[in-house]
């Protein structure tokens, strides 16, 4: 049924709201007479409130057709009855009539909205032709007061008056007839009047200067010749007050003979002794500088050089004509190549630095000798320490004071491997010189804060500022020595307590004493130095390998810690900044089996309470104890571990090996039963942390 009332309705009538006429045309010939609904065109005839009338109607009807439609349903009417078919003809009508009122709706929103878009943009343009003209207003008015302030540079000149200047002016200069009845060319004749007044001044003033000067230069003659005859007697007094000088230590004939060789150095060397010298004087009496090297040398490399270019292009020429020999002697040209571009300057720079050695009545000396090397325009620096005689005993102390590795990361991650000047990798490039390491054997180490201490800044270093020269030096000098300084206070603490340690003695000072219980049984049985090579090879360190906290600049040492049957072997890896990077320690214990870190929690906790707790071990500032301090704790811990372990582990009756001596509030805690071993001055008892 509802498909017939379907197929009973009228068709839709077409609307075209835009159409164009070629669309028009293309409907055929028997549509030309059609009419064309246009609902744009019937907008413009339409009142909105009639409209909105019309839509409260059509709701109020088409609500009336919908309840009467539910009442004939209700009433018991089929659905497709006749009276219920007419109803919903009706309501359709009525919902056409609603969408075209809404469409008639938005097309007035529309319009309403363009008209409104239109006005805004007028009124857009008008004031921004406002603000060009009120720009303009405040610009002219800027330059009509530019113009009125304005004041003329003769206006502070004082100009005699009026009266004088036509009574003392000459008459081509006055001219009365044309400046009395224009204050203009008064004016200028005045100006032009002082002119010619100061030039006659100036001009007595220089003849006068110059008869002074004839008489000034007769006196100097005269005491040039004086002082002339003073020369030989002055350098003789000099010569015989050498000893005196040297006595007195007022060295005032080497301080000038150093003064001038001063002029001879390259500029970053000049920088490094200028700063050097100041922060001696100022605030370390123990700093000494003083320069060495050939100084004619320095002398003839400071004339221009001669321009090569055409000596190049010659040379080129004759290796075209010469190939044959050129090919052998190639390797020769390269090796000539590499001595130029590697060469130094012939002046060097020597520093020294004093501090107490192992016996307080001895001065240790470190003695760092800078280079500049001219042609890749970096600085490199040798070590060496001084007297050697008191820094025997101690085979494992090798390594501390070795002048290659003495520096080494003085600053974090500078080796001083390669050069820090970007641009010496294509330089050496052109002469075959794969990597500058080959190299520092002869030439020294450039690091980094060698060539800041210099004033050399280059781009791979941090952007601190774009500081450069004498202030770059100057803000670098003092924490450098410091570093330095301590760098060699460090290394002889180091070396003092290897020699106890390798005679299996672990020096306590009185300051730490606090840090441990008054007996420790477990001692040091062994203290050895082993190689990099060798300590990657061992077990117990494979996971400090793959974490990347061992390097080939690090100290390498294996020690080993016993008591009864225990054996307790501790791989350390020292930084080069100890103290001020803690060593680390790796452990594995042999008894009743083989156990490390990686397998024994206890010993994981043993070796957190030395490489953790660096607070607590570190002693007096400036922490030179630590390294003991550390092995003090261990030999402590081993107590603690094999006095607390289990006497049934392995179910065997009678004593114990390692008999209860320490005072524990727990013996164990926590599902992996990790032992106490915090130590509590001075109640002298152990605890968990």
């Amino acid at each position: 049924m509802a498909s017939e009332a379907l197929k009973k309705r009228k068709p839709k009538v077409i609307r075209n709201e835009g159409g164009t006429p070629e669309g028009k045309r293309g409907r055929g010939e028997g549509e030309q007479d059609s009419r064309v609904y246009n609902e744009e065109g019937e907008l413009e005839g339409r009142d909105p409130k009639q409209d909105y009338q019309q839509y409260k109607d059509t709701c109020a009807a088409l609500a009336k057709l919908m309840a009467e439609i539910q009442e004939l349903k209700s009433n018991g009417a089929k659905d497709g009855s006749v009276e219920i078919e007419e109803r919903r003809r009706q309501s359709c009508v009525h919902f056409m009539m609603l969408k075209k009122l809404n469409r008639l709706a938005h097309m007035r929103l529309k319009r309403g909205r363009d008209q409104t878009h239109e006005t805004k943009q007028k009124v857009d343009v008008l004031h921004l032709q406002l603000q060009n003209l009120l720009y303009e207003v405040m610009h002219l008015q800027k330059e009509i007061g530019k113009c009125l302030e304005f004041k003329s540079q003769h206006e502070e000149i004082e100009l005699v008056s009026t009266e004088d200047f036509f009574t003392e002016a000459p008459a081509e200069i006055s001219r009365p007839h044309i400046t009395k009845e224009d204050p203009h060319q008064l004016t200028l004749a005045r100006l032009d009047w002082e002119l010619e007044q100061r030039k006659r001044s100036l001009a007595q003033q220089y003849k006068t200067s110059l008869a002074s000067k004839e008489k000034i230069e007769k006196g100097i003659e005269v005491k040039k010749e004086y002082l002339s005859s003073l020369l030989p007697g002055l350098q003789s007094i000099m010569q015989a007050s050498l000893p005196l000088q040297e006595y007195l230590s007022m060295p005032f004939e080497h301080v000038q003979k150093q003064a001038e060789v001063a002029h001879h150095l390259p500029p970053p060397l000049y920088v490094l002794l200028v700063q050097a010298n100041a922060y001696g004087q100022a605030s370390d009496k123990n700093l000494s500088v003083f320069i060495s090297g050939d100084v004619d040398e320095a002398k003839a490399l400071s004339k221009p050089p001669e321009d090569s270019q055409d000596d190049e292009s010659d040379s080129d020429l004759e290796e075209e004509q010469n190939t044959k020999r050129r090919r052998a002697t190639l390797g020769g040209q390269l090796d000539d190549k590499r001595k130029e571009m590697l060469k130094r300057h012939p002046l060097s720079l020597c520093i020294d630095l004093k501090c107490k050695g192992l016996s307080l009545c001895i001065m240790i000396v470190l003695h760092l000798f800078f280079y500049f090397l001219m042609n890749l325009n970096i600085l490199t620096v040798k070590t060496k320490v001084s007297p050697s005689s008191q820094l025997c005993g101690a085979v494992s102390a090798g390594e501390l004071l070795n002048p290659e590795t003495l520096l080494n990361c003085l600053y974090a991650s500078d080796h001083g491997r390669e050069t820090p000047n970007p641009a010496n990798r294509y330089q050496f490039d052109k002469v075959g010189i794969a990597t500058f390491a080959d190299y520092i054997s002869d030439l020294g180490h450039p690091y980094r804060w060698v060539q800041r201490l210099g004033g050399l800044q280059f781009p791979c270093d941090s952007p601190e500022s774009a500081v450069t020269g004498s202030a770059l030096s100057a803000n670098h000098m003092e924490s450098t020595m410091k570093l330095l300084r301590g760098r060699l206070q460090a290394r002889l603490a180091l070396h003092k307590q290897f020699i106890s340690l390798e005679h299996s003695m672990i020096p306590v000072s009185a300051e730490c004493q606090d840090l441990f219980p008054a007996k420790v049984l477990s001692r040091l049985a062994r203290w050895t130095t082993i190689t990099f090579q060798e300590f990657v090879e061992l077990p117990m360190v494979q996971h400090v390998v793959k974490a990347g906290l061992a390097h080939e600049t690090d100290l390498f040492f294996m020690a080993v810690l016993e008591r009864g049957t225990a054996r307790l072997q501790a791989a350390i890896v020292l930084n080069p900044r100890y103290p001020d990077a803690t060593p680390l320690y790796s452990l594995s214990l042999l008894w009743k089996g083989e156990r490390s870190g990686r397998t024994d929690d206890n010993l994981r906790a043993m070796e957190s309470e030395v490489n953790v707790f660096r607070m607590e071990l570190q002693g007096p500032r400036p922490g030179h104890q630590l390294l003991t301090n550390q092995l003090q704790r261990l030999c402590m811990c081993l107590d603690v571990y094999l006095e607390t372990e289990s006497q049934v582990c392995d179910g065997v009756e009678g004593p114990r090996e390692f008999p209860r001596e320490k005072m524990c509030l727990r013996t164990a805690r926590g599902p992996n039963r990790l032992k106490p071993f915090k130590y509590n001055h001075p109640q002298g008892f152990f605890s968990h942390r």
